[in-house]
């Protein structure tokens, strides 16, 4: 019955009715620690998705034990076209398609492969709150090379964060401030107004 429902409150998505078979990244939201079967279960049913998990220590009274955890808790990514949404919708632990009242909103293709890159790079990485504003950098070597992001500076060192703005939410890598340089300054907006990046300056050393 909770599968019939969930078919039955899908909405009209009139504002992607021009490209509703176009693959596009998506966020999911899934019940509590069910992103691994999630994937899983996307997998099974044709649908490509992508799940990151990072690795964190933990202490316990009489051992410290790593652990895997999702990047983004309680949500997965999955790539699809809308005409495919039943599918989507029905598969376990899945509740609903991240968006607006009544659309889903696709992620942009350039956070899903920063993310990636982020996660496939072997550097310390772990979720961040979110960052919309700051300096924004590239990596020039190593293996997040031509990665770019917003530069963070935390307990002497250097963090690039990559951010999902749909679901506000970031991620950040530690990076060593030699590999970095400064595609845009950050500037200065009056209050409660977004920035507006501008046109990019000549790149320069950084220093954390």
């Amino acid at each position: 019955m909770a599968d019939q429902q969930k078919v039955l409150d899908v909405p009209q998505y009139s504002a992607f009715s021009q490209e509703v078979d176009r693959l596009l990244w998506f966020a999911l939201r899934v019940k509590p620690r069910h992103e691994r079967a999630v994937s899983h279960h996307l997998e099974r049913a044709g649908i490509e998705p992508f799940v990151p998990f990072y690795r964190s220590k933990r202490r316990w009274s009489d051992r410290i034990k790593e652990l895997e955890l999702p990047l983004f808790p309680g949500y997965a990514f999955a790539r699809f076209n809308l005409l495919n949404r039943v599918t989507v919708l029905r598969v376990p632990g899945v509740q609903h398609i991240v968006g607006s009242k009544k659309d889903p909103v696709p992620v942009t293709e350039a956070e899903i492969s920063a993310i990636k890159q982020m996660v496939a790079s072997g550097l310390p990485v772990e979720p961040w709150p979110y960052v919309r504003v700051g300096d924004w950098v590239r990596i020039v070597r190593g293996p997040l090379r031509e990665l770019e992001g917003f530069l963070i500076q935390e307990r002497g060192g250097c963090r690039v964060i990559v951010s999902v703005h749909l679901l506000q939410r970031s991620v950040a890598a530690e990076v060593d401030r030699l590999d970095l340089v400064l595609v845009r300054r950050r500037e200065a907006t009056p209050a409660g107004r977004s920035i507006t990046l501008g046109t990019r300056l000549s790149p320069a050393p950084l220093r954390c």
